[in-house]
């Protein structure tokens, strides 16, 4: 009997989280998502996240938001930017699309860069993950991306990052 009771009470927990996840992924729904990012350092000027370290005794650092609209159930298309510091000012951007599949592993790509005095570094990004809801608006999503470099500012500075999102729904 205890089997029972604990086998429907673990479908109907799965069920509801289910039906939260389509409900926030939902088309015409809203997301509002910062990352912190840990890994390659050259890459840190191309995020739209929160970013802080120390590279050669030099502080380097960088903050920004995305924000994302559901075309279609689980489908976001996204714009982010960014400001840092990368030894001189720095102003990031990403625009890409971000899609859940079953509402909890959300997979993105993107197009990703900055800009800084003298150098502008493109990158092609591919991320992967899972998101845990923490009820109607809130989800936080670890996950693992790989940065392309695609053009000769950011040439040999691709790489892979390992990131913690934090992602308003509304």
């Amino acid at each position: 009997m205890k089997k029972a009771l604990l086998l429907l009470a673990s479908f109907l927990a799965v069920h509801t989280v289910n039906a939260q996840n389509a409900e926030q992924t939902a088309k015409g729904k809203w997301l509002i998502e910062t990352n912190t990012a840990f890994g390659n350092h050259l890459l840190l000027g191309s995020e739209t996240g929160f970013r802080l370290t120390t590279v050669d005794g030099e502080t380097i650092w960088n903050l920004g938001a995305e924000t994302g609209y559901f075309i279609i159930d689980n489908l976001a298309v996204k714009v982010g930017l960014g400001y840092g510091d990368f030894g001189t000012e720095i102003f990031s951007y990403k625009l890409g699309l971000k899609y859940y599949i079953i509402g909890k592993i959300p997979v993105a790509a993107d197009l990703n860069g900055m800009s800084g005095e003298g150098f502008k570094p493109m990158f092609a990004g591919l991320q992967g993950g899972f998101a845990v809801f923490l009820g109607e608006m809130v989800s936080i999503e670890p996950g693992i991306r790989y940065n392309f470099d695609i053009n000769d500012d950011a040439e040999g500075s691709d790489g892979l990052q390992i990131n913690v999102g934090f992602v308003l729904h509304f």
